[in-house]
């Protein structure tokens, strides 16, 4: 096995290039925890935006928070637009005659 000699200076730390670390984002703390379940499309779904946001937008966000600007995103089309908003015609569009 090799051991390199005190003071042997084969590897300098400080010689290698070091990336800037990123700004830190800000990080909201959430006082409550829902569970919700999607399916495999929808999962896949999600991760495909993640990505998207973080490619072609330069936004690096996880999927928790996706779904939390989504969520602010279509209640606040229901406050606002009531019967004819996105929610109540999808949901009216799932539940049928």
């Amino acid at each position: 096995m090799f051991r390199p000699q005190a003071g042997a200076d084969w590897f300098d730390p400080g010689a290698a290039p070091r990336r800037p670390a990123p700004p830190p984002t800000p990080r909201q703390k959430h006082s409550a925890k829902i569970t919700v379940y999607v399916s495999d499309e929808e999962l896949l779904a999600l991760e495909h935006a993640r990505l998207d946001l973080r490619a072609s937008h330069g936004l690096a966000v996880d999927r928790g928070r996706v779904v939390r600007e989504a969520v602010a995103v279509i209640l606040a089309d229901l406050a606002a637009h009531g019967e004819e908003s996105v929610l109540v015609r999808r949901l009216r569009q799932d539940s049928g005659p």
